[in-house]
């Protein structure tokens, strides 16, 4: 991805709005808006936001994970099973549903 040719001033954004939203939608790639020449803001498409916000998710969830290895806040991988299933097997049914 070149950035330089995705860096729009802020009166062309103001100007072509809808051109482009159209164009980040189908080519997902973000603009970067410039205000008295210096970077200020992002357009990005909603598809492309959801899955970066979903990767910087992913990113907390492993570091966390790595904290907590660091930490000695581990388990065997059978105990973690047989907690998972003890803990499942002690769950309440569901309201409404059949068996």
């Amino acid at each position: 991805m070149r950035y330089s040719t995705q860096i729009k001033p802020i009166s062309y954004v103001k100007a072509h709005a809808a051109e482009l939203l159209d164009r980040i939608t189908e080519e997902r790639e973000p603009i970067i808006i410039t205000q008295n020449g210096e970077a200020r803001a992002v357009l990005m498409d909603v598809h492309s936001f959801d899955a970066s916000q979903e990767t910087m998710a992913m990113w907390q969830i492993l570091a966390i994970g790595k904290k907590q290895i660091e930490a000695g806040q581990t388990l065997p991988l059978s105990e973690a099973i047989a907690k998972v299933r003890n803990r499942t097997a002690r769950m309440p049914e569901p309201e409404g549903v059949a068996q």
